[in-house]
């Protein structure tokens, strides 16, 4: 494709690398008025089950009251859990990884502060974390 370019566009293109005038930032407008995004974390390592999941009753109401979208929720990832060595007891249930996420899906109070869990970290074998998203106030 060979165009000409015409002796009017030349000249405008003179004209503006001359000219002092300042070229409107229209990325600054973007991010003038950045989004609130507030996220924390609770790890609870060392929490017997029952203490776990009254922790993050607590923690999620705090969390949901005070505006925060994202809680990183550690809970190991049960590799040294008690239980593993008793057959009687649920390998998945009693591990805080698995039984704190199974505890808030439960929970209706709960869920209805909630987007949601990552389920994908809970049963990743490799990840000792999952993330809740809540919703806004």
């Amino acid at each position: 494709m060979n165009k000409k370019i015409s002796d009017k566009d030349k000249q405008d293109w003179q004209n503006f690398i001359n000219s002092t005038d300042k070229v409107e930032n229209k990325d600054q407008k973007i991010s003038s008025s950045p989004k609130r995004y507030i996220e924390r974390s609770i790890d609870l390592h060392g929490y017997t089950l029952e203490e776990a999941n009254q922790k993050m009753n607590s923690y999620i109401e705090e969390c949901f009251i005070n505006g925060v979208n994202k809680i990183n929720v550690i809970t190991g990832k049960g590799l040294r859990s008690r239980n593993l060595n008793d057959p009687y007891q649920s390998k998945n249930l009693s591990i805080l990884k698995h039984s704190v996420p199974n505890f808030i899906k439960d929970n209706h109070q709960l869920m209805n502060k909630i987007i949601s869990i990552d389920f994908e970290a809970v049963e990743n074998p490799s990840v000792g974390n999952f993330d809740i998203f809540l919703k806004k106030k």
